[in-house]
């Protein structure tokens, strides 16, 4: 029994010495402050949206903003390009939808699209029904004629002519503008810019007005049929447009200003829109 209550004693003696050995060995427990805080994003760095799908309307007609390459069967344009690049910088997913364009605004304002890229004009009206970005790029209306156009020479001999009848797309500016030069009685309505470009091919009218840069686009695939006639009028701005109140505006207006300082908006709009003819 004496033997059994020294080898306990020893035992708990051995396992105290080994504590105190391994309390002296530990590192000693210091009074941790709270962790930094994230460090700040850098200045000028972009909202990440997660990959989220985000949902383009585009009206898949209207060179060279967005239209379907007949070479290829894709579909391309400013608007292709500008909306890719947004994507890539904000993390989203560009989902393109064709809509006629009668229909295109009225489908952002009801929450059908997300966003709309089709060289829309910047206007109080519109501006009472959508949300619109920064303007990327000015227009001038400008008359797109048949080259072999010898009746005329610019806007105002144009307008001179009492029998002479211009298209325009319906729901446009250019329709507006239209209206204002030569009175509605000479003016023809289409639904899609395409087929106002085909009938003035087809002799169906005199001229079509047409936003500049969208007029050097179909003299550029119709270089022998085609051309712009002389003079335009006032400078109107076009840009991207949202639902009204949208979450989305704020991140894309921050992409495209950095897309303007660092040169890219400027690249794409000298790929896409030729320098504007005499």
């Amino acid at each position: 029994m004496l033997r059994s209550t020294r080898r306990s004693a020893l035992r708990t003696l051995l396992l105290a010495g080994l504590a105190a050995l391994l309390a002296a060995c530990a590192p000693r427990s210091e009074p941790t402050a709270a962790p930094d805080p994230a460090p700040a994003p850098p200045a000028g760095a972009l909202p990440d949206l997660g990959g989220r799908r985000v949902i383009v309307a585009v009206e898949n007609a209207y060179v060279p903003f967005n239209y379907i390459d007949p070479a290829t069967g894709r579909a391309v344009g400013w608007d292709y390009d500008a909306v890719g690049e947004l994507a890539r910088r904000l993390n989203f997913t560009p989902d393109f939808r064709e809509i006629a364009w009668d229909s295109l605004i009225q489908g952002v304002a009801t929450g059908q699209f997300d966003l709309a890229a089709n060289g829309i004009t910047i206007t109080p009206e519109r501006a009472r029904v959508v949300d619109f970005s920064t303007g990327y790029i000015f227009v001038r209306q400008r008359l797109l004629v048949r080259a072999d156009e010898t009746r005329f020479d610019d806007l105002a001999s144009f307008a001179a002519l009492p029998a002479a009848r211009i298209a325009a797309q319906k729901g446009n500016t250019n329709y507006a503008v239209a209206e204002k030069l030569v009175g509605p009685a000479r003016v023809v309505a289409y639904d899609g810019f395409g087929e106002l470009v085909q009938a003035l091919v087809q002799r169906d009218v005199d001229a079509v007005i047409v936003d500049d840069v969208g007029g050097q686009g179909y003299v550029g695939v119709h270089r022998d049929k085609l051309r712009l006639a002389p003079g335009a009028l006032d400078a109107q701005e076009l840009g991207l447009v949202f639902p009204k109140n949208s979450a989305l505006r704020a991140p894309v207006e921050a992409a495209l200003a950095a897309m303007r300082a660092d040169g890219t908006l400027d690249r794409l709009n000298a790929k896409w829109f030729a320098p504007a003819t005499p």
